[in-house]
């Protein structure tokens, strides 16, 4: 469309110009001027949206998803594309909420019973108010934007919100910059970025969500656009946030709390909930690039059960390959894989393998041989094989953005998964990282199906590691339908939280990067991906012995809780890290295993992984949280508190679950911590000493735990230390009670297959009511499962009063008095039990 305006245009989106004079490449800008009596207002029955077209071509289509999240698509010249999307979930089934439409002399409005969209009749700018306080929540600054140049077509589509005095920005995946992303500038590219440093951007995955908090009041903006996307949130201070994308269309999602904890779940809802995990991917795993060969493995597997460390998961990395060729075995250091990993089996550990996209060219390469004869590998425009080196010289890259691609891919787990006994993936270099090449990935005239809507790289990059990782998932499923999948990737999308898991990338062996994996974790934990971790101790360079234990005591409340390095692969190492890495290994100092460093460290590494499998029926109890109502597993205090200015300002402490709040090391030899305790009623996770909430309290530091608390009223189970899941058969499990109100849950099953969905489950609720003189705890339970346990060890924590008398359902019952604490054993079918 040619633009019918003079040669420019000074407007409050800034100057509208025919010739870009800064970069000398000439452009048509589509810039639009509306006048009321020029847009027409229709429903679109088959989009279930309104729709408001002027008569020079912008359009606005407005869906309104629930009554809490309006959908805005914008067409520059009135043609939308089809709105096929990876990211959000197909299981996310519209409310069809009851919408009032209307309009007066100056706006259109549109109006739900929680929100009302005013659109101004002469840009189509967006505002948006609660609809019962009538408070402005969101107000366009400034029209949509879109510029069109002859040689790249639409290269950039934009909205600018207001960003108002006190208004916090959060969210945004794994970004290192400050926990609010207020004054800075991101954008979203899927990076190899091996031992990035903080502020460094992009990273490995792109999550286009963010909330913004103001006055207690929250809502989340999510662009449904996989291009490069640009966020500026008033980097400039000039009282204004933008988002933008490199191409494509501007489609966008806007959710209302006004709780920042609803935006999480309906964020979740939109883009999607995995399924639970099986238990034993919640317990301890130990990575190294690389274990090998198998006498090396069986001899790290025995060193864990010698010392009596937990661990369930042992992992190898590329090595164990033949010449970097995925779904092959090296024979010389694994002539038997099956026959290693049931001896692993009987000792309790599951085998987790890395797999990646590139496939060597090899023509006596099985996997090769197949996909070229499937046609299944990317080309370029020009119809030439996308060829690149990764690990191996030369490789090509499977096209997974092709459902039978896909399907194809996930068929290639048999002889692993079915016939060797792996129990899990880890999809690692999906960005696509491509070596010796300017951008490290494939370049933008890479071609793509895109599930029947064809494109370039530009479009697909930063969708290709989630659709590996779904290939993966899908095709374990269908492999082995009875069993739960475990699958790792690196590199992602919005909406990738429904196939795998997710790491911080290759970090680094620096207390700075322990910070970062505190920040890094709770954030994509808010922005949809629960099941996180970070590598335990670093990935580059070495940890010392206080670092490793100070990162081992802060993931106990990371949902994946696994140990990964470099050990001393020169080769792989990046130039600058060879000399250390050689002086580290005349050191013998490259292990980094829990019992690495030293025999004090070694007894605080196990307590530290003691106390994880210690939780994990609190931690399996908040997964299932999550995949049932989105709610995070790891809780920044914005989330928690979003009315409290102090909260939004923390980034340290957070809550782990519904119930626990974590206050970790993360600076060395610290004699004092200062940890700020959000709103409520607080006591130690270990003595049960009472704290009063929005307070900054100092606690002195221990070199065998960090600082926990628990929310009063809570009831927090505790299984008997196993060196794996399933190692024993419990006769008993204990009950953590804390004085107060509150409700509380655990959640059982069998752990590993889908019976849970039938009703072989137990889902206990345990409701807490404290008066002066007595303690009150009602459980109530759904579920057929039957727990091998007969008994809760109760222990109780802030008494205020002497326990006279312990009553179980009516029955009068013993108890014991330790120091502040009191102990019973109570049936587990108990209804109520009293202590006053």
């Amino acid at each position: 469309m040619e633009n019918q305006h003079s040669k420019h245009h000074d407007t409050e989106a800034g100057t509208v110009k025919d010739e870009d004079t800064v970069t000398g490449k000439r452009y048509r800008d589509i810039y639009h001027e509306f006048q009321p009596d020029k847009i027409a207002v229709h429903y679109h029955e088959k989009d279930e949206a309104f729709v408001y077209e002027s008569e020079n071509g912008l359009t606005l289509k407005v869906e309104v998803v629930s009554d809490d999240i309006f959908r805005f698509r914008y067409a520059p010249e009135g043609r939308f594309e089809s709105g096929f999307s990876y990211a959000t979930d197909p299981e996310a089934r519209r409310s069809l909420p009851q919408v009032t439409a209307g309009g007066d002399s100056t706006h259109f409005f549109l109006r739900t019973s929680k929100a009302v969209c005013r659109i101004l009749k002469e840009n189509l700018q967006v505002s948006i108010f609660d609809a019962e306080s009538e408070k402005l929540i969101l107000q366009e600054e400034a029209p949509f934007y879109c510029r069109r140049t002859i040689m790249n077509g639409i290269c950039q589509v934009k909205v600018t919100h207001k960003a108002w005095a006190g208004e916090a920005y959060f969210g945004m995946g794994d970004k290192t910059c400050s926990a609010n992303l207020r004054g800075h500038k991101i954008q979203n590219w899927n990076t190899d970025s091996f031992s990035y440093k903080t502020g460094q951007d992009p990273l490995y995955r792109s999550i286009p969500f963010y909330y913004s908090v103001r006055e207690g009041v929250a809502y989340g903006i999510f662009l449904n656009n996989s291009y490069r996307t640009h966020f500026d949130f008033d980097s400039e201070q000039r009282g204004a946030t933008t988002f933008m994308a490199d191409g494509g269309e501007m489609d966008y999602y806007f959710i209302y709390g006004p709780a920042a904890m609803d935006v999480a779940r309906r964020y979740a809802w939109l883009t999607g909930r995995p399924e639970l995990p099986p238990l034993w991917a919640l317990g301890f795993h130990q990575c190294r690039w690389s274990y090998y060969p198998e006498s090396r493995v069986l001899e790290l597997a025995g060193e864990f059960r010698k010392r009596r460390i937990p661990c369930d998961a042992i992992y190898l990395d590329i090595d164990y390959m033949d010449g970097y060729r995925c779904f092959t075995w090296n024979k010389d250091y694994f002539p038997n894989p099956s026959a290693m990993i049931g001896k692993l089996r009987q000792q309790g550990f599951q085998t987790v393998v890395m797999i990646d996209p590139g496939i060597r060219v090899d023509s006596k390469y099985r996997v090769y041989q197949k996909g070229m004869e499937k046609e299944a590998f990317a080309r370029r425009s020009s119809g030439e094989l996308m060829r690149g080196p990764v690990w191996p010289p030369d490789c090509v890259f499977p096209d997974f953005t092709r459902p039978d691609v896909r399907e194809w891919w996930g068929g290639l787990y048999k002889g692993l998964y079915l016939e060797d006994g792996v129990s899990g993936f880890w999809n690692d270099m999906n960005e696509p990282a491509v070596f010796k090449v300017e951008g490290a990935t494939c370049p933008d005239n890479v071609l793509h199906h895109y599930d029947g809507h064809p494109c370039d790289h530009r479009k697909a990059h930063n969708v290709y590691g989630q659709q590996m990782s779904r290939a993966t998932f899908e095709g374990l499923k269908k492999l082995k339908p009875g069993k739960r999948p475990f699958v790792l990737t690196r590199a992602t999308f919005s909406g990738g939280q429904r196939f795998a898991s997710v790491w911080t990338g290759d970090n680094a062996a620096t207390w700075e990067h322990l910070r970062l994996a505190n920040l890094q974790c709770q954030r994509l934990s808010a922005s949809g991906f629960s099941f996180v971790g970070s590598d335990i101790g670093g990935f580059d360079k070495q940890p010392d012995g206080e670092l490793f234990i100070r990162w081992l005591q802060l993931a106990v409340f990371h949902p994946l809780y696994r140990v990964h390095s470099m050990g001393n692969n020169i080769d792989g190492a990046a130039e600058a890290e060879a000399e250390m890495i050689q002086a580290a290994e005349k050191e013998n100092r490259m292990d980094q295993e829990p019992w690495s460093f030293g025999e004090d460290n070694t007894l605080l590494a196990r307590k530290a992984i003691e106390f994880r499998y210690e939780l994990l029926p609190y931690i399996y109890t908040a997964f299932r949280q999550y995949v049932q109502t989105g709610s995070p597993v790891i809780r920044s205090l914005f989330l928690y508190s979003p009315e409290d200015p102090v909260a939004l300002e923390r980034e340290e402490e957070f809550l782990f679950g519904s119930h626990i709040l974590a206050a970790p090391a993360l600076a060395p030899g610290s004699e004092q911590l200062k940890v700020y305790l959000p709103k409520g009623r607080w006591y130690s996770y270990w003595a049960g000493t009472r704290y009063e909430g929005k307070q900054m309290a100092t606690f002195k530091t221990r070199p065998d735990r960090i600082p926990v608390f628990v929310k009063e009223g809570s009831v927090i189970p505790n299984y008997p230390v196993q060196q794996y899941v399933g190692e024993k058969a419990f006769d008993s499990i204990t009950l953590r009670c804390y004085y107060g109100q509150g409700q509380s849950e655990l959640y059982e099953d069998a752990g590993e297959r889908y019976d849970y969905r039938e009703g072989q489950y137990k889902l206990r609720t345990f409701q807490a009511t404290s008066e002066k003189k007595s303690f009150r705890i009602e459980q109530e339970w759904e579920g057929s499962f039957n727990t091998a346990y007969h008994s809760f060890r109760l222990q109780l924590f802030g008494l205020p009063f002497q326990v006279n008398q312990c009553l179980a359902d009516g029955q009068s019952t013993g108890f014991e008095q330790e120091g502040d604490q009191v102990i019973a054993i109570i049936p587990e079918n108990f209804r109520q039990v009293e202590f006053r």
